[in-house]
């Protein structure tokens, strides 16, 4: 007799199981990385040079150095952007290597407010062009008056002046602004009426550079200024050095501006794809 073996219902269902076939693409994974290594690696070069720069000058032991100067201290500017560069890159790259939507969020969202904030700054100063001028010009004066309070600001002044062949701001009369170079009877300095040896004209015939070239330059009539040194202002130098130029400066700006957004494409890929694989447990 054969007996009947009565089955559950509940063992007789058949069971569907849906396998995703998302899975995150290695490709943009070590592509990302791979760009932001060099990020973190520029980074660590910017913060260890400005960092450097700091401790020749006393800085690190004397932190207050830094607010007692009245002008830029170039190496702050070095530091900030190394600071920037290493976290996005810190960030770039242990977001994809652990597939961390929050931190590539956070290297996403910044790149794209950089970029932002350069289209801003760049369609700014060509709107107001006159404005941009003021404010260069109160910038370039108070680094003057600090030229010699920091080596690293004076070494910036004396390089922007001989690239540009220029003198001060508007001329070689701002250096009267300093007090080493200032012509007034109240000025001891070897360097009354002078001007900084960056100012002058370049002798081909000399091997080594004459620092001693501006002193009481000042004192003789103007119209022999121009022998010995230049007199244009760097404002007026640098306005008539962008429009010749001007295909330079769009292609570093659009080169820079293609690094950024290639970067956010491969963050917001990479994020696509870790969203898809975790949604893709879900089932």
């Amino acid at each position: 007799m054969t007996s009947l073996v009565k089955r559950d219902p509940a063992s007789q269902k058949m069971h569907y199981y849906r396998y995703s076939n998302a899975e995150v693409s290695c490709w943009y994974k070590y592509l990302l990385f791979s760009y932001n290594i060099v990020f973190w690696l520029a980074g660590v070069v910017f913060l260890g040079v400005g960092l450097w720069a700091w401790s020749e000058k006393g800085v690190l032991s004397d932190l207050t150095k830094v607010t007692r100067m009245h002008g830029i201290d170039p190496v702050v500017l070095v530091l900030m952007v190394g600071v920037v560069m290493f976290t996005l890159g810190f960030a770039g790259c242990v977001g994809a290597l652990r597939e961390n939507i929050c931190l590539l969020n956070f290297f996403c969202s910044t790149i794209v407010l950089i970029f932002f904030l350069e289209l801003a700054v760049a369609v700014l100063a060509f709107l107001f062009q006159d404005w941009v001028r003021d404010r260069f010009r109160e910038f370039f004066e108070s680094n003057i008056r600090s030229y010699r309070d920091d080596i690293d600001l004076q070494n910036l002044i004396d390089s922007l002046q001989k690239a540009n062949q220029c003198c001060g701001a508007y001329g070689p009369e701002d250096w009267d602004l300093n007090v080493y170079f200032n012509c007034s009877g109240a000025s001891y300095s070897r360097e009354k009426c002078g001007v900084p040896f960056s100012c002058c004209v370049p002798d081909p015939a000399q091997k080594v550079v004459n620092t001693q070239c501006g002193y009481d330059v000042r004192t003789q009539l103007k119209s022999k200024w121009d022998e010995s040194i230049f007199t244009k202002g760097c404002i007026q130098a640098l306005e008539s050095w962008l429009p010749r130029n001007i295909y330079i400066v769009a292609g570093v700006f659009i080169a820079i501006s293609l690094l950024q957004i290639f970067g956010i494409f491969l963050a917001r890929t990479l994020i696509s794809d870790i969203e898809a694989v975790k949604a893709g447990h879900h089932f």
